[in-house]
């Protein structure tokens, strides 16, 4: 059956598009949009007083499988997707064995086709084991479906492997991924190097750490003209870099996470090890610095870096605790509540955060744009629901979420994937 969305405030930036619409979807496609559409025989949604967005799209998960099914698999992964409003998902390569063979990735691509309700794109490993020592074999892993490429959780030491991988990811037309760290100077660390880190008697990992990598890369971008993403980018230096990589015209783009957008290490007080994350939460000048990137473009994506952990790993000593935090069900609320409400960003701005630029950096050309033809992958959202965040009533397996009990204004109402509901509140 056809599905017919009536009376949405469509959003796409990809198009320019903010008026109220009807959306026609027929076998998956979006089949029309006007003013007005009138079918007898369609499912109706009344999109009255929601916006109708391009379906979000979540460059950085962790899905945990294959290895570590019991944190999260494909199936609850995807799940949490969809009640986070996101219809596409890319997962890391940092499993168990890691994503570094077309064996893995054409598992996970099977997999995700019988059980998930989202699209998945398994991102692949750059080196072998993740060690950064030797390349992959990234022709294959790109013909066995890999959408991008990234070490994610390891940075890349060796100069002369990145600028190896980089320069493949230029023929095969595929985004490196950077996970940009110099483990010589964080290692060891447990958060943000700097007062707090020193009162509370915890290890510090410097903003020089994230920074040196950052600026490497740039410069081996520069030299191999391939398309280089910075990951979960969390330092004022950083994003002055980028920044002017970017006037420079270098190939450079950048995500940053809700968490460190709201969060700082004054979160760490309490010695919550759900708050320990890697990049750390930083001091408040390099989260300000953060918010002017996403103000002034420099920010090219908003992705979660979903990094599920039992609680038996979370509860235990700060310092023992494993880095990450889960950001699926809760980022679109955050981002809504937080930035859009309060007038930092607008909600177009945001769309194309989540959205729209994500899809062009993978090369997904139906996806991240309501048009005719076009994926029916649609994200819509109540601008005015009021939402309690509640672990327990998370579709993951995982609960180390420092979110709980916010109070948060702006929810997902419905999330579409290929004309089908798979979420609705």
């Amino acid at each position: 059956m056809s599905l017919l969305i009536k009376n949405g405030r469509v959003i796409d930036p990809s198009s320019r598009t903010d008026e109220t619409l009807d959306i026609l979807i027929e076998n998956g496609k979006i089949k029309a949009i006007s003013p007005r559409i009138d079918l007898k025989e369609a499912e109706i949604i009344d999109a009255s007083r929601l916006v109708v967005a391009p379906g979000f799209i979540d460059m950085h998960v962790h899905l945990r499988e294959p290895g570590e099914e019991h944190k999260e698999d494909i199936a609850t992964g995807s799940l949490a997707a969809a009640r986070g409003g996101f219809t596409s998902i890319c997962c890391m390569p940092n499993t168990r064995p890691p994503n570094d063979n077309s064996g893995i990735t054409e598992y996970i691509i099977a997999e995700a086709r019988k059980r998930a309700v989202v699209n998945i794109y398994p991102v692949a490993a750059i080196t072998r084991g993740l060690a950064g020592e030797e390349l992959t074999d990234m022709a294959d892993l790109s013909q066995a479906g890999a959408i991008a490429f990234s070490d994610d959780g390891q940075p890349v030491a060796n100069s002369l492997v990145m600028r190896r991988a980089l320069e493949y990811s230029l023929l095969l037309d595929k985004l490196i991924i950077d996970h940009c760290e110099d483990k010589n100077l964080s290692m060891g660390g447990v958060m943000h190097e700097g007062e707090i880190s020193l009162r509370l008697g915890l290890s510090g990992m410097p903003a020089a750490a994230e920074e040196i990598m950052v600026a490497r890369d740039i410069i081996l971008a520069q030299l191999t003209r391939a398309r280089l993403h910075v990951a979960h980018l969390s330092t004022k230096g950083g994003i002055e870099l980028v920044r002017l990589a970017k006037k420079k015209g270098i190939p450079v783009t950048a995500e940053v996470t809700p968490h460190h957008l709201i969060l700082s290490d004054e979160n760490l007080v309490n010695y919550n090890p759900n708050f320990k994350v890697n990049p750390p939460l930083r001091s408040a000048e390099h989260r300000q610095a953060l918010l002017e990137g996403l103000k002034d473009g420099t920010i090219d994506v908003i992705a979660t870096d979903h990094a599920p952990h039992t609680p038996e790993e979370k509860d235990v000593e700060f310092d023992l605790a494993p880095f990450g935090l889960i950001g699926l069900e809760t980022a679109v609320s955050l981002m809504l509540d937080r930035f859009v409400h309060k007038n930092i960003i607008s909600l177009e701005r945001l769309i194309d955060l989540m959205s729209c630029r994500p899809a062009q950096l993978l090369g997904l050309k139906n996806k991240g744009r309501i048009a005719p033809g076009a994926d029916a992958d649609l994200t819509i959202l109540n601008l005015r629901q009021e939402v309690v965040i509640d672990v327990e009533r998370f579709a993951s397996k995982s609960r180390n979420c420092p979110f709980h009990g916010w109070k948060l204004k702006g929810a997902v109402a419905f999330t579409i994937v290929g004309g089908k509901i798979v979420y609705r509140a």
